[in-house]
Parts: C-alpha cells; sequence; structure tokens
C-alpha cells in the first residue's frame, strides 16, 4: 500500500468502515461509507441513509461552516493543504424525488492536501458517472482504490490526470491489486 493507505483526504478507514470526517471523536458529523449508501452520523441523531441508487450526480466537496456556499471551494495554504477548521459538505444531486443534498462532516485534527481530496472526489465522481457507487460500501475494495491513489506523484494536477488516476486506482481496486 501507499505511505499511509489508511486515509485519502478527509476519506478514512475507522474500525473497518470508511468515513469522510473525524468518526473517533465524539458528538462529529461524518459521513459512513456502507454498503447500501451514504450514512450520516450527527451528535444526538440516529442520522440519515441516502441508498446509492438515489445518487444522480458526481460528489464535490467544499469546505466552511455552511452548506449553501457551493462556489466557495475552500482556502488552501500555499503548502497545498485545506486551510480552516470549520468542517466540510459532501454535495450531490439525487433523484426520486430530484433534489440537491449535502452531508456535514467535522474535519480530522491532521491536516488534508489538497491533492487528496481531488483524488478523492475524482474518485467518487467517476464511480457515479459509471453505475458503480455501491462499491463504496464495499471496505476491502475502498481500501485497495486508496491504497492506488496515495502516495502518487504531485505533478500535472489537471482534471484528464485525476480521471487517469482514479481510472488506474479503480481498476487495480477491481483485480484486487495492490
Amino acid at each position: 500500500m501507499g505511505a499511509d493507505a489508511t486515509h485519502l483526504g478527509p476519506l478514512e478507514l475507522v474500525g473497518g468502515h470508511w468515513a469522510v470526517g473525524d468518526a473517533t471523536r465524539p458528538d462529529t458529523h461524518w459521513v459512513e461509507f456502507r454498503p447500501d449508501g451514504l450514512h450520516q452520523h450527527e451528535p444526538d441523531s440516529d442520522g440519515r441513509l441516502v441508498p446509492w441508487s438515489r445518487i444522480m450526480t458526481g460528489i464535490w466537496l467544499t469546505w466552511g461552516k455552511h452548506s449553501w456556499n457551493t462556489n466557495h471551494r475552500g482556502t488552501y495554504t500555499l503548502k497545498g493543504m485545506v486551510a480552516g477548521r470549520d468542517g466540510g459538505w459532501m454535495h450531490m444531486t439525487l433523484r426520486h424525488p430530484y433534489e440537491d443534498h449535502h452531508l456535514r462532516f467535522d474535519q480530522h485534527a491532521r491536516p488534508y492536501r489538497a491533492v487528496d481530496v481531488l483524488r478523492l472526489e475524482s474518485l467518487l465522481r467517476q464511480l457515479i458517472d459509471e453505475g458503480r457507487p455501491h462499491l463504496l460500501g464495499d471496505p476491502e475494495w475502498v481500501g485497495r482504490a486508496v491504497a492506488g491513489l496515495t502516495g502518487r506523484r504531485n505533478s500535472r494536477l489537471t482534471q484528464r490526470a485525476l480521471r487517469r488516476a482514479a481510472t488506474e486506482a479503480m481498476a487495480a481496486a477491481d483485480s484486487g491489486a495492490l
């Protein structure tokens, strides 16, 4: 596996499942990848489930206190890290009924590399575009895909390069190769 294949930006392996956001601290918001869909965990709540079949368009991440500011992709440091500690949002469009939807997550104490966030978004977008988001509910598959995306060179961060990296990581995950 890569240098640290237990996380990719805000995506982290916790207790055998993958989660976006800090699932280890009490009273936090985080999103769990389950076999049946994305499960939003919230303090003082049972949370809510978004089935994989309802997700219509790729998922993108924004940073800040408010979900409504979808044009604000965040602030980044000169070293390419996500700046700010206000948390983040996973945005998507759902079908039946059609609606824009967002899930909140609290950030970890560790900083996120912007390149890892872009790679995560590319992976999520491509899986949804190909009609295979259910693979995110398979912890072993996600682990192989994350291993294929971590530790890669940071040159050429174009949309084409991100798509290629996601395609290669998905192929490796499909074949069971690391």
